[in-house]
């Protein structure tokens, strides 16, 4: 069911229904990670290298040879940096029109079924800033495994996994149930929805691509709710296909 259900969302993101939501997010997303990058290179090395090189001696004809190594240093702190924010950055900028997404796709897959509840716009954001730092302190314990060959990527695709699929699964849990059911919900289903979180870790590991994490997860796990709704009530599955 996972495979399908993300074969399904993935045809969803490029979708005519989607394309409005799809540029606002990967347009957003591009201007604040270019703002972002900005803002690094001018902390790195319009600030800090100056100042650095300011507590230290003259270093005479080394000097060259030092600012190419400090500058190749922070461009590579840079390009980790911007790596590493790609996820949360992506996702609080999309939590502003996951519900807009929502709305889409049960519009054209569920015509049948009730809409879901969007949350209050306070509690959205709210949300969104809460899984933002909820993300960047995750990883940065993953880091602790960044040296130890192998296990780093396991550790990142495991711990994202879970995160990812815990909250896109209460995001589209909550629009049909409310935060407290859906909560409840996720918690029977840890398992699933741990699988269900895999498959969005993948996502987020393809270059380019993981820019349309949140927007896919979101589609994702829609289709994923409803498809455990109807095998608890006992319906096919294939009921809200188009």
């Amino acid at each position: 069911m996972i495979l399908t259900t993300a074969t399904r969302a993935f045809g969803d993101l490029f979708s005519a229904p989607i394309r409005g939501v799809f540029w606002k997010v990967i347009g957003l997303t591009l201007l604040f990670l270019v703002a972002l990058w900005y803002a690094l290179r001018l902390l790195f090395l319009d600030y800090a290298l100056p100042y650095v090189e300011g507590w230290l001696p003259d270093m005479g004809s080394w000097s060259g040879g030092f600012d190419a190594v400090v500058g190749l240093l922070s461009a590579l702190v840079i390009a980790f940096a911007m790596a590493f924010l790609i996820a949360p950055v992506s996702a609080i900028i999309a939590g502003l029109f996951l519900d807009d997404a929502a709305d889409s796709v049960e519009q054209a897959s569920y015509p049948g079924d009730a809409p879901g509840q969007a949350l209050p716009l306070g509690q959205s954001i709210l949300s969104s800033l809460r899984f933002f730092l909820v993300v960047i302190a995750a990883n940065l314990v993953a880091l602790i495994f960044l040296l130890v060959p192998g296990v780093n990527l396991v550790i990142f695709f495991v711990v994202n996994g879970y995160l990812l699929g815990r909250e896109y699964f209460e995001f589209a849990a909550a629009r049909y149930l409310g935060p407290e059911r859906a909560r409840a919900w996720r918690s029977r289903n840890q398992g699933r929805v741990w699988l269900a979180g895999l498959a969005i870790g993948l996502f987020l590991m393809v270059p380019l691509l993981n820019l349309l994490t949140p927007l896919f997860a979101a589609i994702f796990m829609i289709h994923y709710v409803k498809a455990l709704m109807r095998q608890e009530a006992g319906q096919p599955i294939a009921q809200g296909a188009r």
